[in-house]
């Protein structure tokens, strides 16, 4: 592990229960970079996202987030570093009896000591940041999906998080809604220096935004590649790797 890694996992184990999906997974992730989580449906994508997160126990091994180790870390200190972190799970999970600017505004009452005016101009300030500064006063059932996945990224950087997981952000959405959306991750990255981590399955999305792909095999339980994902799509790379980027890329 190097200084400047902020996640990494070594020789770690998930799954649910005592079955194991994953086994062997090792790897590190510089600050400010985007990782890409990807496989077959059903090799444990979300499951490696919500361990690599802190949410879930890993079964085996270790895993590092800035710096701690999240399955030992008790009190207030795993507190400290959750509060770092943001998710965007599937389907935005947004409030339905909320307006969007509400649902922003709920991390920040929770957690951030502040005049309720601030707390409302900084939900205001986190829309407009996703384009969202004509809706704010819209429900989650009035807006586009497209718009929804933009609210819950807001949602997921209300506290201005270290790190950032985004569980198929672009899932369902049309080419140009996916496209936006990339545009606004790698800007998030860009501006704030996040890092990020998701789970997708749109490979020309992948190859828009991310730095590095580890991509998991179910037939070995183990990773299969992890590196930048261009490089996916060269000769050398195992054939199945090789095949999965290159099919999804010009389908």
């Amino acid at each position: 592990m190097s200084s400047a890694d902020i996640l990494t996992c070594v020789d770690l184990a998930i799954g649910h229960g005592s079955h194991v999906i994953m086994d062997r997974l090792n790897l590190s992730l510089p600050a400010g970079k985007i990782l890409a989580i990807v496989g077959p449906s059903g090799c444990g994508k979300s499951t490696l996202m919500r361990a690599l997160g802190g949410l879930d126990a890993p079964l085996g091994g270790t895993t590092t987030l800035m710096g701690v180790d999240l399955n030992s870390a008790e009190g207030v200190r795993r507190q400290d570093i959750l509060r770092q972190t943001g998710f965007l799970f599937q389907g935005s999970a947004l409030f339905s009896s909320l307006t969007l600017r509400e649902n922003i505004e709920m991390p920040m009452r929770e957690f951030l000591k502040a005049p309720r005016q601030e707390i409302r101009q900084l939900a205001e300030y986190k829309l407009a940041l996703v384009g969202l500064a004509d809706a704010m006063d819209k429900l989650p059932s009035e807006i586009s999906g497209g718009m929804a996945k933009r609210a819950g990224i807001a949602r997921a950087m209300a506290l201005d998080p270290t790190v950032i997981f985004l569980d198929e952000p672009s899932a369902g959405l049309d080419p140009v809604s996916s496209g936006r959306l990339d545009e606004l991750i790698l800007r998030l990255r860009d501006a704030f220096g996040t890092t990020v981590v998701l789970v997708s399955h749109e490979i020309p999305s992948i190859l828009r935004t991310a730095d590095f792909c580890v991509y998991l095999d179910p037939d070995t339980g183990t990773m299969g590649a992890y590196g930048p994902p261009k490089s996916f799509l060269q000769a050398g790379q195992p054939p199945k790797v090789h095949a999965f980027f290159s099919q999804a890329h010009f389908d």
